[in-house]
């Protein structure tokens, strides 16, 4: 997802896009959300196109992720959690969990998911890695934003093509 969108993706309408943001570590994941709304500003997209659903943690995220997707009020969907190392080995069945929920809900709903759940390694509670991750999260945020929009354009193509 390092690629900048590419100009000549034209969407054929204004997208309606949900944003699931797990509360879990609000103040890093908030980021990523920002930064999403942020680049959707930028190219375009106005507020009122996006929606933002915040559940408990990342293990709530594909169950609202797929009534989002079923509803037919969203042309994509994207996910924002922070799964972390707490010492015990839960974390990796929960994020694994996560991003195959995610995959699930878009190969059987035909309507875009992505997903900016990061696992990070050894994160701890400090100001450093709070920093660092905050960081980090405004770029995956960015980054997902011109996928999602990226993908609805080529989608829009696919379905011209296939008219």
């Amino acid at each position: 997802m390092n690629q900048p969108l590419n100009p000549s993706f034209k969407l054929n309408r204004l997208p309606r896009v949900a944003i699931v943001a797990a509360s879990w570590h609000k103040d890093i994941v908030g980021v990523a959300v920002s930064a999403i709304r942020h680049e959707f500003d930028r190219c375009r997209i106005p507020p009122d196109q996006v929606t933002v659903i915040d559940v408990p943690g990342a293990f709530e995220i594909p169950l609202h992720a797929r009534r989002l997707a079923r509803s037919g009020r969203f042309d994509a969907v994207i996910a924002c959690g922070l799964v972390v190392d707490g010492g015990i080995y839960r974390h990796e069945f929960v994020a694994h969990a996560v991003i195959d929920g995610l995959m699930r809900v878009q190969l059987d709903t035909d309507v875009p998911v992505f997903s900016a759940v990061l696992t990070p390694h050894h994160f701890h509670e400090h100001g450093e890695h709070k920093r660092f991750f905050a960081e980090h999260f405004s770029t995956k945020g960015v980054e997902v934003a011109r996928a999602c929009l990226a993908t609805m354009a080529s989608l829009d193509q696919l379905d011209a093509l296939a008219a």
